[in-house]
Order: structure tokens, then sequence, then C-alpha cells
């Protein structure tokens, strides 16, 4: 064979390795530049930052509500029925209104537990209770709840004491008033554990 005919004749390829075939032909990606964007951030701007801001503070006023549904109706019940209590006999023929002003009879001997029933019951059942269901607020339906607890306890020992003492025991007013706390105190509990 001669020289012309090996230079005519054409180089063999090498053959090619298995995954050559899925790689990118390199040499056609040479001398491009390819710029690639990336996306600006606009979570930076102030319109954002504000938006943000009103959305975290409306997440914010949205749990410190509460909603108390149907138990609404029953509570507003439940402090009418407190309110008349107050209007009923509580120690003889005493009512719980003359009682919490001090004006019963003294010959009853009313003692101070069935007076700081009167003026917590007045105050927790029927101030911070309405306070709770017109705001709307966890927090003022949580004080209510405890609160109503240990009213409820002081409405118990209070009819306690009055049976203790010879004459002038409890009437059926102060008893409604103490049933009227037991169940404000578990409607607002359960009042305040149903927030998510």
């Amino acid at each position: 064979m001669s020289d012309d005919e090996r230079r005519s004749r054409p180089e063999p390829e090498e053959p090619a390795e298995p995954g050559d075939s899925d790689r990118p032909d390199l040499d056609a990606q040479e001398g491009t530049d390819v710029q690639r964007t990336e996306p600006s951030d606009t979570s930076g701007t102030d319109q954002d930052r504000a938006d943000r801001r009103s959305l975290s503070q409306a997440e914010r006023d949205l749990l410190r509500r509460i909603d108390p549904g149907s138990k609404a109706v029953t509570i507003a019940a439940v402090i009418l029925v407190l309110i008349v209590s107050s209007l009923l006999p509580w120690i003889g023929d005493s009512t719980g209104l003359e009682i919490l002003l001090g004006q019963a009879d003294p010959a009853l001997d009313v003692g101070l537990l069935p007076r700081l029933f009167a003026l917590n019951a007045t105050i927790v059942g029927v101030l911070i209770g309405a306070l709770a269901l017109i705001t709307r607020r966890w927090a003022i339906a949580w004080v209510a709840g405890m609160a109503a607890i240990i009213v409820s306890f002081e409405g118990m020992i209070a009819i306690w004491s009055r049976q203790t003492v010879p004459s002038g025991g409890p009437s059926w007013g102060l008893v409604l008033a103490a049933l009227c706390m037991v169940v404000l105190a578990v409607q607002w509990i359960r009042v305040v554990l149903t927030r998510p």
C-alpha cells in the first residue's frame, strides 16, 4: 500500500462508550454564554412588608377572639337568671340585693360569706360575663371562667354557713344563684377550651 492510499483512507473511529450518546455535545455549547436570570426577590418591598404586617395583625386578632356559638344564648340566659335570683329571698326574707347592699335585717346576722358571694357573683357572673359576651375576647372569657369557679365555691360555702346557724337558713334564691355560678363556670370553660 502506498503512502497516498494510506493518506486518503479515513482513520478508524474509536468505539463509542456506552454513556456517550446520552451526554450533550459539549463542543456545541462552547462559545455560548448562557446567562440565567434569577427571579428577583420582591418580598423585601415595603408594600409586601406592610401586607405581611397587617395579615399577622389580623391573625393575632382572630386568635384573641372566641366564638361561643349557641353557648352564648345559654350564658346570656343564665346571667339573666342570676340577676333575677338577686331579687329573690336569700336568707330569711332578705333578698340578694339587700344582702349585697348591706340592708338585710340585722337580726339575721348575715355574716361575711353571703355578702362576699353576693358581691362576687354580681362582679364575675354579671359584669365580667356580659363583658366577655360583648367583646368576645378570649382573655376575658378565660377570666370569667376561672373566677366563676372560685365564686361557685364561695356560693356553696355561703349556703353551708347559713345551715349551721339556728335561724335564717339559706333560701332558694341563694341556692339558685350558686347553681347559676356553677353553670356559668362550666359554660365559660367549655367556650375557652374550644378555641383552636
